[in-house]
């Protein structure tokens, strides 16, 4: 009896710190949001999409395409012309997962959320935010005026069956929706912080992005740190390998161009092949777009000696980031 008496408080107070984070969520998106249609004049004239802007050109700093000497060697124009598609081709995959993730959130509440919940408050804030997403990416497609397909085929048929993952294995779709979150903060991150010449589309759109998101992927931190521990261990288990495995096919759906992107422009297969991600720099810069994600695993009980083995087969082990946001350090 002194035991459960002595746990039941502990759980409450989980519960109560847990619906506190959420608040303070809540109440970052109601005092600090951006609707894409105020926020960015899109008519103006220094946000005009021109077909020899070389703020196109792809970033050598943060898109390997842009550092590779095939693309390196090109005409000025020829290097614009791939960069706008290939701008446009991530915004589109961005909102179609975004569209995902709206699916799966909705078959999250409407399921499994008990009135009086926190969730309920800050999940319909995070939905209003990556609605506006997709329209802001959206626009950005039709500025450029790229006909651009997104995601591959494959994703196009399982991406409607993604939602149901909120409804029936919850635990399993936040850790899908950070496997997609992590890898397009990562890489927007680094375009921002190299301080690079681009357009002012893109400049702004990933501002707005970077910092709704920043809630969105501390939600399905907080949600992981205060769902998994009460998971059975056969739960916890099984997480434990699928966790690498999502993130691993995340990344690949989400960072990897689609093959319509060699075709369009006569690339060499063997560069999209050297890229993503046979080279050792390629892994490399795959391995830190999860620093932060085997860091919340390891906090949570998810780094045991199955799932390390995972991690290191799959190739995107390594070092654990301190803390969430650390910038990956520039290797000698």
């Amino acid at each position: 009896m002194a035991t459960k008496s002595a746990t039941a408080p502990s759980r409450t107070a989980a519960h109560s710190a847990y619906a506190g984070i959420l608040t303070t969520l809540s109440e970052g998106s109601v005092n600090k949001h951006f609707d894409p249609y105020t926020e960015i004049d899109w008519d103006a004239p220094e946000w005009a999409v021109t077909p020899n802007d070389p703020r196109w050109i792809l970033p050598p700093d943060s898109d390997p395409l842009g550092a590779h000497p095939w693309y390196l060697a090109l005409p000025e124009q020829r290097k614009i012309e791939i960069g706008m598609w290939r701008q446009a081709n991530i915004a589109k995959v961005g909102l179609q997962f975004e569209e995902v993730l709206i699916g799966g959130v909705m078959n999250y509440l409407f399921a499994v959320v008990p009135n009086g919940s926190a969730e309920f408050r800050y999940l319909n804030h995070e939905v209003a935010e990556e609605i506006n997403h997709t329209l802001m990416f959206q626009e950005m497609v039709n500025r450029i005026g790229a006909d651009v397909p997104g995601m591959g085929r494959i994703m196009k048929v399982l991406g409607p069956l993604v939602p149901l993952l909120g409804r029936f294995f919850p635990t399993t779709f936040f850790v899908a929706v950070l496997a997609g979150e992590e890898p397009i903060d990562h890489v927007q991150k680094q375009v921002l912080r190299a301080g690079q010449n681009v357009h002012p589309i893109m400049r702004d759109v990933m501002r707005i992005h970077i910092a709704e998101e920043a809630r969105h992927i501390a939600f399905a931190h907080e949600y992981l740190r205060h769902r998994v521990p009460k998971l059975g261990r056969v739960q916890r288990g099984t997480l434990s390998l699928a966790y690498p495995i999502i993130m691993f096919i995340a990344c690949d759906l989400i960072v990897k161009p689609p093959r319509s992107l060699f075709r369009e422009f006569d690339i060499p297969l063997s560069i999209r092949r050297e890229l993503f991600w046979r080279s050792p720099e390629a892994r490399a810069r795959r391995r830190d777009f999860f620093g932060e994600a085997r860091m919340l695993a390891a906090d949570i009980g998810l780094m045991n000696p199955a799932a390390k083995l995972t991690w290191r087969l799959l190739r995107i082990n390594g070092g654990q980031s301190r803390y969430r946001g650390e910038p990956v350090r520039t290797r000698s």
